[in-house]
């Protein structure tokens, strides 16, 4: 294990990481959850970006996840999940299932969905084709952020927002993940990313003073230096990308060789929650409810537009032109 010195980053949302290797056909949009809006908010992206084509009601959309050809999947902590169909954002199924869910991911393949029960404490599993939950394991008290390996074969979930748990599941049958082991971070946990390597594991400390990698085993590789937290971490290409919403900041470095200098940039105010796509990294600003996207080799701001009062979380799907 060795300690990597690294320029002050932040780590912020996420989500999930999310890296492409082609660029399907079709227009990228971000769907924005803007929950004291009760709304969700298609956004596009460039080269016409930062226009809002869609507006659809929501009674407090949380957090979103989505394939990039799908339904998408929301959150709302009262205790439902909703499935907006693509493009139209038209719910299609909602969930009554659930007490207080937390967050929800897409596995590789876009055909299942993971949702996380803060007060249930499980993972359950949604088979989006079908619309259905399809299975369900406990995984803890406070279930929260979690990370899905590229292969899908892996989950591990933080226990809470200050995790000082993480549960590892083996999920080489997606439908029915089983808790394999647990970790006690060193440095705690707030978000929980695989690289995409699937051998690197990022997990960011809730007090923001740390990134830290694991292998999959749950052996620390190596631990770098932070900025104010706690955050969220997503892929793009071969960088990872971190936000600091009370830094006011984004950074990328190359996860590969984390003692670089990161690349850094201005992002507004709450840049909390990010989503990458390709060669671009989009934020979202819960305090002032910006909506900015950023190329990520650079990290050139292409535009900021505000979308509602407060903006969320944040995915990328792509519509038929």
């Amino acid at each position: 294990m060795r300690k990597i010195l690294v320029l002050p980053l932040v780590v912020a949302a996420l989500l999930v990481p999310s890296s492409v290797a082609a660029t399907p056909v079709g227009r990228p949009v971000a769907l924005v959850t803007a929950e004291t809006a009760n709304e969700v908010i298609a956004v596009s992206l460039s080269p016409h970006g930062g226009r809002i084509v869609r507006r659809i009601h929501l009674v407090d959309p949380l957090m979103i996840a989505a394939p990039l050809h799908g339904p998408a999947v929301v959150v709302s902590p009262m205790g439902a999940v909703t499935l907006l169909a693509p493009r139209s954002l038209r719910p299609i199924k909602v969930f009554h299932a659930f007490r207080s869910p937390k967050v929800a991911a897409i596995a590789p393949g876009g055909r299942l969905a993971y949702v996380t029960d803060e007060r249930t404490g499980d993972l359950s599993v949604i088979d989006l084709a079908h619309r259905r939950i399809v299975g369900r394991v406990f995984v803890g008290a406070l279930a929260h952020h979690f990370g899905i390996s590229p292969d899908g074969s892996r989950i591990w979930v933080a226990l809470g927002e200050s995790a000082k748990t993480i549960v590892r599941l083996d999920a080489s049958n997606p439908r029915k993940p089983r808790v394999i082991g647990r970790l006690r971070p060193r440095f705690g946990a707030h978000d929980v990313a695989f690289a995409p390597d699937g051998r690197t594991v990022l997990v960011t400390s809730p007090a923001g003073s740390t990134v830290a990698a694991y292998s999959p085993g749950g052996r620390l590789l190596w631990y770098a230096g932070a900025g104010r937290g706690p955050g969220h971490v997503a892929f793009s290409r071969g960088s990872a990308v971190v936000s600091s919403g009370y830094g006011s900041s984004l950074d990328a470095f190359a996860w590969r060789s984390p003692s670089r200098a990161p690349r850094v940039a201005a992002a507004p105010y709450g840049s909390f929650n990010l989503a990458t796509y390709g060669g671009i990294v989009v934020t979202t600003s819960l305090f002032t409810g910006q909506v900015s996207e950023f190329r990520v080799s650079d990290l050139h701001r292409l535009w900021t537009t505000k979308v509602a009062p407060a903006a969320r979380y944040v995915a990328i799907s792509v519509w038929p032109r």
